[in-house]
């Protein structure tokens, strides 16, 4: 079986696991905040707070930005559940927009007519590794004094010109699932260069604790912190993120060459855009009589795992909304994510590439 995803623990993740086993300190110690420092000089930003997943990253972010009852936070309708249910969490209303055409995340030229009087902010999710437009997102915020919330869980080290994704906006959250470039099976990370939101966000972490009077709590806070074990895992794949980006990108690398002239589709990379190779996800166009579906079966029949793309919100019961959002219903309709991670090797990829050209009559 060709997997999906995997994680690759080849750098000091098992000594600082043995570490911490060893110093019988399980929660509470000192690798999270290394772990904190660590990821903070990666994204370039001064505060960094570890979570227990990326989805508590997205609302204590929120919470932190003063998200609350009646407020409205536009989101991209094509992105994971989870960006959508952490504004729910907040008792706000996630307001959706349609996917660019050409890279699928955000489309900017839409969000202004989604905009009303109580809206307080845009998320920016960076899909599938490409970062969204944050120069026309920040331009419109600004101009609308709104708040910017990098969703960056897909996108650890990409890049939008000379920044790092998650340093941009107001925050940026990331997830270290257990499929992510970076992971610690589970986590979150919320990163920020604004002192007072860093400091809600560690509260609220632990239940709104106040630290100079135990046991003594002014806010209704969550219990969303990272184990030390998590972290310790996490210390040592960031302090090798190069390495699994750079291995990534080799593994696009081979997809895309392999791929080209045959009428698929993928990303289509921006001139401001330095783009991280979460998942190697093509569109495969109604050229091809051949449902997506019908594609993912057969791979599965030839030991190879792939995804379809994430359901938009808005045909989700829960989120549905009668709007138009003709390019995500497309996207989500004919595309999958093929097997990427950094444990593939050349000839995986070859299998992958002569299956699902096979498949589709090439």
């Amino acid at each position: 079986m060709i997997r999906l995803a995997g994680p690759v623990l080849r750098g000091r993740e098992r000594q600082y696991i043995q570490e911490c086993l060893d110093g019988n300190q399980l929660s509470g110690g000192a690798f999270v905040e290394r772990f904190e420092r660590a990821f903070a000089e990666f994204c370039g930003t001064r505060h960094a707070i570890a979570c227990s997943n990326g989805t508590a990253a997205l609302h204590l972010a929120l919470k932190a930005l003063g998200v609350g009852v009646g407020d409205e936070v536009i989101v991209p309708t094509l992105t994971f559940v989870a960006t959508a249910n952490a504004v729910a969490y907040c008792g706000a209303d996630p307001v959706f927009v349609d996917a660019h055409p050409d890279y699928w995340c955000i489309d900017p030229e839409q969000i202004e007519a989604r905009i009303t009087e109580r809206t307080r902010g845009i998320i920016a999710v960076h899909l599938y590794g490409h970062p969204a437009d944050m120069a026309a997102i920040q331009e419109i915020a600004n101009r609308r004094d709104l708040f910017v919330l990098e969703d960056a869980a897909e996108a650890h080290g990409a890049m939008v010109i000379d920044q790092r994704v998650g340093s941009i906006g107001e925050a940026g959250c990331f997830s270290f699932y257990g499929n992510k470039i970076i992971t610690t099976g589970e986590g979150g990370m919320v990163v920020t260069d604004n002192g007072e939101l860093a400091h809600w966000a560690r509260k609220l972490r632990g239940h709104g604790y106040t630290p100079d009077r135990r046991y003594y709590f002014d806010a209704v806070g969550f219990n969303y912190r990272m184990t030390e074990l998590q972290a310790a895992v996490g210390l040592g794949q960031v302090e090798d993120a190069k390495w699994h980006i750079a291995r990534r990108r080799r593994v696009a690398d081979w997809y895309m060459d392999r791929l080209a002239g045959y009428g698929l589709r993928w990303q289509k990379l921006q001139p401001w855009a330095e783009p991280v190779d979460w998942l190697m996800s093509i569109v495969i166009g109604e050229s091809y009589r051949v449902s997506r579906d019908a594609v993912m079966d057969n791979l599965a029949e030839r030991g190879i795992e792939t995804r379809p793309f994430f359901v938009p919100m808005h045909k989700l019961p829960v989120y549905a909304d009668d709007g138009l959002y003709p390019i995500a219903d497309y996207l989500a309709e004919r595309g999958l994510s093929l097997p990427t991670h950094a444990g593939l090797n050349e000839d995986d990829v070859d299998r992958v590439c002569a299956a699902l050209l096979e498949t589709i009559g090439q």
